[in-house]
């Protein structure tokens, strides 16, 4: 989904409660990566691995000027032999500290063992946050979590797209000062002219 089609989107839901739903988990999720300059974990479930919106928020911090929104995808099954932005496994959640943020996303409850490695997580003091059903155990380790009940009449895909969007555009602005304009520019087409990541 591009640009355009998150902004009629977006016309759409205007007076729902979703895009302030959605803009307000941005928010805290932008907030909470900046604040510690980075360390975004994002994981998923064996049967759901949540690289899309991976990929739309290295894409959101690119354009954004914001590095710290480009998360480290953290897989179930990563192995070796894959591109480096694909092979970090669950391990990196053990290594996980304060100022970290996790961002796990599921359209369903997770299992124990990852329940348990969440948990971990949140012990060490990193920031949890949840995108996915609103119930369950995931719900209650979550300092902040946006729910996609099932059978809303948003599905997860979508909102994971209007989250990056808010992320990227929540961006705190760049400081002032004589070049700002110019400084801009040059981040914009840097970002219009660099090749996509290898892999997406």
């Amino acid at each position: 989904m591009d640009a355009v089609r998150v902004a009629l989107l977006r016309e759409v839901l205007a007076g729902t409660e979703w895009l302030g739903a959605t803009r307000r988990f941005a928010g805290a999720l932008r907030s909470s990566a900046v604040a510690h300059g980075g360390g975004l974990l994002l994981v998923g479930t064996p049967e759901y691995e949540p690289w899309h919106l991976a990929a739309h928020l290295v894409d959101e911090a690119a354009w954004s000027g914001t590095p710290e929104l480009a998360p480290t995808l953290v897989r179930h099954d990563a192995r070796a032999s894959d591109p480096a932005h694909l092979a970090v496994g669950l391990g990196r959640l053990a290594a996980a500290r304060r100022g970290e943020t996790l961002l796990v996303v599921t359209p369903d409850e997770p299992e124990a063992p990852l329940l348990e490695r969440v948990h971990d997580v949140r012990r060490a003091g990193a920031t949890v946050l949840a995108l996915g059903t609103g119930e369950g155990e995931l719900t209650t380790m979550a300092h902040e979590t946006l729910a996609v009940p099932q059978g809303a009449e948003l599905d997860l895909d979508t909102m994971q797209h209007l989250v990056s969007a808010a992320a990227g555009e929540n961006a705190l602005p760049s400081p002032r000062g004589r070049h700002r304009l110019r400084d801009r520019l040059s981040r914009l087409a840097d970002s219009l002219t660099a090749p996509p990541p290898a892999g997406w």
